[in-house]
């Protein structure tokens, strides 16, 4: 079951100097060293653990049914991964020595348990999460001077690297040039690797292995940028002919089955995201949107892709210039599917889809006003069946936190009865007290803290609160840390709230409340707070 990113969180970090599968340029490692050698392959193998296996994004289960959601289960998907492993290894220790081309070429290395026949996706996304690994374990054994590991696992590397190549070339179409070009160097990469390291097994002459281990470093990391241009330039082709498809569909359920391939897609990483966006996907999206003949389950598919490409947590945006041309067409399908979402899961994609969106650009906070969107959600507060879980509530607080901005939005937010939506929001809990839904609970208190002290710029909305005894919460998440989990980013952002609401009302704080949460430096109220013990007399 899928759930949209949690806003506002951190972005990841980003690659730095890395490509889009985490690959350095070879100049950076040539003659580093070992530590460099191996923690540039380290990141190469976290980078590509965006592939099967691992998710960029945190997944959260939630109730109810999923949308046609194409995902594999977690042990299932070990399994086939080590099919693929053992396999190879046997094979390699029976040989111990690199497969020839012309054997490759005969289908020797076309392993049992791999993607089924003409499926070209779930083939590179396998086979590349198995190279990645290789990559990275070879480079910390390398690290570690153990020779005959580095060597058999590179002997292993080039079996895997020819039963991709020979693989996609069996059920993809023509290859470019560019591809072949690629191919070629890549597989003459890894004919080096396996060479070399061979010969480092009989050299006892330690300055001499140390000048090779270099050598091996340099060819470690050109082997892995031409592994990840040819994934990325495979799997931009793949993805565009799933775009492609998806516009030239008129079958309804085709289309619905294919925007959900295309989800499937952005849950393994933010470089599948790239691609997406990189090949017109979004507007292929906003199609769907704003066609209503589509089915409700094919719209919500669409808004979790938009979700997942437009997530703050991408290192990049620059891949989403497209995307402003259908924006105002896709925020108003996305707040109309909001209002007519018959489910709490059809509400929360839509939901996220529009809270990343605010975060993309402060335009859309424009146009979310003029469409009445602070009504929508808030109307949909009421309704168990489209809001019922901290989850839902998070992309709702956080549509507001980053609508509260403007200052035509205070009005709105009183008109509407904001002010004692928000309120609650104070006071969220978790019902299962699983740590994902604790954090949403936090992640909910937090953002509601925000969003009350940009509202409170406005006087009416500030004098709202203080009748609304926002104040007494306020002062009680801040001298309680279970009543905030312990939460420093609550109690920064309540704190900051409080300090808001005293210089609108003072009257509606005690002596001591302003002496220690208000008068003070933040900084030291903070202090104060998060090493309060309490009081259980």
């Amino acid at each position: 079951m899928r759930r949209p990113p949690s806003n506002g969180e951190a972005a990841s970090k980003g690659p730095g100097g890395w490509g889009l599968w985490g690959v350095q340029e070879s100049r950076r490692l040539c003659c580093a060293g070992h530590d460099r050698c191996e923690q540039a392959l380290l990141q190469i193998g976290i980078n590509m653990m965006a592939l099967p296996g691992g998710h960029h994004l945190d997944s959260v289960t939630l109730p109810g049914q999923r949308l046609h959601l194409m995902q594999v289960d977690s042990v299932q998907r070990w399994m086939e991964d080590l099919k693929l492993m053992t396999e190879c290894e046997c094979m390699c220790v029976l040989q111990a020595k690199p497969i020839s081309l012309e054997e490759d070429a005969q289908g020797d290395l076309i392993l049992a348990g791999g993607p089924g026949p003409g499926d070209p996706l779930q083939l590179l996304l396998k086979r590349g999460w198995v190279i990645s690994t290789e990559l990275r374990r070879i480079g910390q054994k390398l690290a570690q001077d153990r020779w005959a590991r580095v060597h058999s696992m590179s002997v292993r590397l080039t079996c895997h690297a020819r039963s991709m190549v020979s693989e996609y070339s069996a059920v993809s179409r023509n290859s470019s040039k560019e591809m072949g070009q690629i191919e070629k160097l890549l597989m003459e990469k890894c004919s080096e690797l396996s060479a070399v390291t061979e010969r480092c097994l009989q050299v006892e002459n330690e300055h001499v292995l140390k000048s090779m281990k270099a050598c091996v470093s340099e060819t470690l990391s050109m082997l892995g940028q031409h592994f990840g241009q040819l994934l990325e330039l495979a799997l931009t082709r793949e993805v565009q002919a799933l775009v492609r498809k998806i516009d030239a569909s008129d079958n309804i359920y085709t289309t619905e089955s294919t925007t959900g391939n295309l989800f499937s897609l952005t849950q393994e990483g933010a470089p599948l995201c790239r691609i997406i966006a990189k090949v017109d996907g979004v507007l292929c999206l906003a199609d769907i949107l704003t066609d209503d003949s589509h089915s409700e389950a094919t719209r919500a598919e669409a808004a979790a892709v938009v979700a997942q490409v437009t997530s703050p947590h991408l290192p990049v945006t620059q891949h989403l210039s497209s995307f402003m041309e259908s924006m105002e067409e896709i925020v108003t399908a996305l707040v109309k599917l909001c209002q007519e979402a018959s489910s709490g899961e059809v509400f929360l994609l839509a939901s996220a889809a529009l809270a990343n969106i605010t975060f993309f650009d402060t335009m859309a906070c424009e146009m979310l006003l003029q469409l009445n969107a602070i009504r929508v959600l808030l109307e949909a507060c009421s309704d168990k069946q489209r809001v019922d879980t901290p989850y839902t509530r998070d992309q709702i607080v956080t549509i507001l936190a980053n609508m509260s901005v403007l200052e035509q939005c205070a009005s709105d937010i009183i008109q509407e009865n904001g002010v004692q939506l928000i309120m609650g929001m104070l006071s969220e809990k978790p019902r299962s007290g699983t740590p994902a839904e604790v954090a949403a609970c936090e992640r909910v208190q937090q953002k509601a803290a925000v969003t009350l002290a940009r509202l409170s710029r406005d006087p009416d909305v500030a004098r709202e609160a203080v009748r609304l005894s926002c104040m007494s919460r306020l002062i009680e998440l801040c001298r309680s840390p279970s009543e905030r989990n312990s939460s420093d980013a609550v109690l920064v952002a309540c704190l900051a709230a409080l300090r808001r609401l005293a210089g609108v009302c003072p009257e509606g704080l005690q002596d001591s409340d302003f002496q220690q949460l208000v008068q003070p430096r933040l900084v030291d109220s903070f202090l104060l707070c998060s090493n309060m013990e309490e009081s259980f007399v």
